[in-house]
């Protein structure tokens, strides 16, 4: 694994990147992998290359609603850098591929003595907080359509690809809704021309057309990326 494939290892001076590295192995993910369980201690931190993780809150008794996206701009496990065990929200695999792994402990100690790790990870848990909470206003205030154009870019940005695979049942479980609001607002989205969707495989074919339909949420995301982490 090429280590300027995580954007967060990129921006490090390369001793600090060379270290953290050292610290960790590379693995391969599958799509349905769950990397933790809300609650549980945590064990690994993942610093995904061409992967993406879904953040999911689970209710009582109710599927659950994802809640953030991690893909190679970001990291899995950033609780630890608060000091913070317990993983907050249960993490799965979406899109299969290539991350750095490192246990928790000898991340702990890199963290101690890697200033550069420190700031740009503190910097990063600022972008997830926003992000958190710009997905529960999200939820709460927007429609399906314009919510689904914002997933499918996010997903699109952190897959490195125009074409990916997801399922109806898997968007209406990442959104909160019922099967057949996705099924009217994917039709919708290819009828007008933006994308290709069949069996599952998306095709991404006029990005800037889905951006334009998009909510306010995912600039309001990207803006904070780029003010904060670079």
């Amino acid at each position: 694994m090429a280590p300027a494939e995580n954007h967060l290892l990129a921006r490090l001076q390369p001793r600090d990147r060379a270290c953290v590295i050292a610290a960790g192995e590379p693995v391969q993910l599958a799509q349905g992998d769950l990397l933790g369980e809300a609650g549980e201690p945590t064990r690994h931190v993942y610093f995904p290359a061409d992967c993406f993780v879904s953040l999911v809150t689970a209710g009582t008794g109710r599927p659950g609603l994802e809640v953030g996206l991690i893909g190679r701009e970001g990291m899995l496990g950033a609780q630890l850098v608060l000091g913070v065990s317990a993983i907050p929200l249960q993490a799965q695999v979406q899109g299969a591929g290539s991350a750095l792994r490192i246990a928790a402990a000898p991340f702990r100690r890199e963290l101690s003595r890697n200033a550069g790790l420190q700031q740009s990870l503190s910097r990063y848990v600022y972008v997830l907080m926003a992000q958190l909470a710009t997905a529960t206003a999200c939820t709460r205030f927007h429609q399906v359509g314009p919510r689904l154009a914002r997933w499918l870019l996010m997903t699109q940005d952190r897959a490195h690809s125009d074409n990916f695979h997801l399922t109806h049942e898997l968007l209406a479980h990442m959104l909160g809704v019922r099967r057949v609001g996705i099924t009217a607002a994917a039709g919708a989205l290819q009828r007008r021309g933006l994308i290709r969707y069949h069996r599952g495989d998306i095709t991404v074919l006029d990005r800037a057309g889905l951006e334009s339909t998009a909510c306010s949420c995912y600039a309001d995301d990207r803006r904070v990326y780029r003010m904060t982490v670079g």
